[in-house]
């Protein structure tokens, strides 16, 4: 199956991305690689999931965070490419969680972008490596932050 049969497959359609709003770009291409700038859980334009993980919001809805922040990463990546089915492989996820000092399950809720990579593009194309931090904030409060690097064809 393609990525786009497997999203329609889990009932999600992609939003359409929204545009930089600062002096960087949604997406950059080096050779084969792509970097896709930080996405948050907006839906809809409006951030889904405000606060601190571990006190305001709990890792289950962290998870479902960081999972919208993945459907946004692929929804810039549609934009860029024009269908995902030039991405070859999910090379790596950079997550950010905003998170209270006593709160260590970063890993876990950074699985909510990692999940939905290996469930669109399968195992093999969707396993990737991985960096998951807690950080003291992040713009507008949000819980989670992530970022993506994937390789393209040609």
């Amino acid at each position: 199956m393609t990525p786009e049969e497997n999203l329609k497959k889990l009932g999600i359609v992609l939003p359409t991305p929204p545009k930089s709003k600062g002096s960087y770009r949604g997406c950059v291409r080096a050779g084969n690689l792509v970097f896709v700038s930080g996405q948050g859980p907006a839906q809809k334009g409006t951030p889904a999931y405000i606060g601190k993980v571990g006190r305001d919001i709990s890792a289950e809805e962290g998870y479902e965070s960081a999972r919208i922040c993945g459907i946004n990463l692929l929804a810039q990546l549609k934009e860029w490419l024009g269908e995902l089915n030039k991405i070859e492989q999910i090379v790596s996820i950079r997550g950010f969680v905003n998170s209270t000092d006593r709160f260590w399950h970063h890993s876990a809720v950074i699985d909510g972008a990692s999940d939905l990579m290996i469930q669109v593009f399968g195992e093999e194309k969707g396993s990737h490596s991985r960096c998951a931090l807690g950080v003291e904030s992040l713009p507008g409060n949000i819980a989670t932050e992530v970022e993506m690097i994937v390789k393209v064809g040609e």
